[in-house]
């Protein structure tokens, strides 16, 4: 068995290891202890995990809210539906809410956390590879609406994460290299040795064993890195800014794509055309635009739109992200592996005709 890492952010501590799901009673209990506990996952996840986590804080104590899985259904109606569903079952603020799932169930659970009652506790439990490195740790909730993606939200920092490297065994080798596009956005952003070993675990993903320490260690790093800009900027006003390399585009793609892309993909799009447009601004250094794009492949992941995707509504698309000031779209950019532009603030505002030459 692999040794558990703990990371401690400044409100709330990740753990990270195999098997350690098994420890959530305790967890919550020393972290978020409440008179019920709401289990909300989705139709994948729920049936493997949902019972054995109930188990754990009591059995009884503990109901299990369930949604389709898939982006399609973080909205604002399953929103409404949750909080109706947990008002009818007496909830009340001294309820803890569990979130168990990937970014979708992360981000609507915590979501439905930060506004029922005027905010309860919660714990992420993620099980997919991109929410434990990413999406799951930071305080970031919020759904979906048709204008684009997480328009819709709050910061409400977690209780605890929880984060149980062996639930991966159960997750398509496809989902797993979409994770691996937020390890590559680490790595891009703030050190370019963990990108080496970023490669290094994609090369091996189709055999790798998910409780090894390779992964561990993948995993803990990449939230290592996400924790030291949060602590820096919870709430995104400067340098956490940084951590949406690749998403002006990816976002784009993603609401283009009428979500069926996953979110790892569309950032790993995003990725590659934002580092050839930090090169094309003159923010980069010649080759990182490259190496970004190696990365990608690396990992099997897309590196360019879907051909039936057109530049025009992609470039729409950008205009409607949450990024955008004054009508601009605003991007974060590399001026080196491991290292961001501070230009602008950490992101810069780029005319649509220079996106479009990029895109095309």
């Amino acid at each position: 068995m692999t040794a558990t890492r703990d990371i401690a952010l400044p409100t709330y501590r990740v753990t990270v290891g195999a098997d350690v799901i098994d420890r959530i009673g305790e967890i919550v209990e020393s972290t978020a202890p409440a008179h019920r506990y709401a289990i909300i996952t989705d139709s994948n996840v729920g049936p493997r995990y949902a019972g054995r986590i109930s188990a754990t804080l009591g059995g009884s104590r503990a109901s299990v809210f369930t949604i389709a899985a898939g982006e399609a259904q973080k909205t604002r109606e399953t929103w409404a539906r949750l909080t109706d569903e947990l008002l009818a079952a007496s909830s009340g603020r001294d309820t803890t809410i569990i979130a168990l799932g990937g970014g979708v169930v992360g981000d609507l659970a915590g979501f439905v956390a930060a506004t029922f009652m005027r905010g309860v506790s919660y714990v992420q439990v993620p099980t997919s590879l991109l929410a434990m490195i990413d999406a799951s740790i930071g305080g970031k909730t919020g759904v979906d609406t048709p204008a684009g993606k997480n328009l819709v939200g709050a910061f409400h920092q977690p209780a605890a994460v929880v984060a149980d490297t062996a639930v991966l065994a159960s997750l398509p080798l496809e989902h797993l290299r979409a994770g691996l596009a937020e390890a590559i956005k680490h790595g891009v952003i703030a050190d370019a040795a963990y990108l080496d070993d970023v490669e290094r675990v994609a090369a091996a993903i189709d055999r790798l064993d998910v409780t090894s320490d390779a992964l561990l260690n993948l995993v803990a790093r990449s939230v290592e890195i996400k924790a030291d800009v949060v602590r820096r900027d919870e709430r995104e006003g400067g340098v956490r800014k940084i951590l949406n390399f690749g998403h002006t585009i990816g976002h784009a793609v993603e609401l283009c794509s009428g979500y069926s892309l996953l979110h790892g993909n569309a950032v790993a799009i995003g990725m590659t055309y934002e580092g050839a447009l930090a090169e094309r601004l003159g923010v980069a250094e010649h080759g990182t635009s490259e190496r970004v794009r190696h990365a990608v492949r690396v990992a099997g992941l897309p590196e360019r739109r879907p051909t039936t995707m057109s530049v025009d509504d992609i470039v729409r698309a950008t205009r409607g992200d949450k990024k955008a000031r004054a009508g601009r779209s605003e991007y974060a950019l590399p001026s080196r592996i491991g290292e961001m532009s501070s230009v602008g603030g950490w992101s810069v505002p780029v005319d649509d005709e220079i996106v479009r030459e990029i895109l095309t």
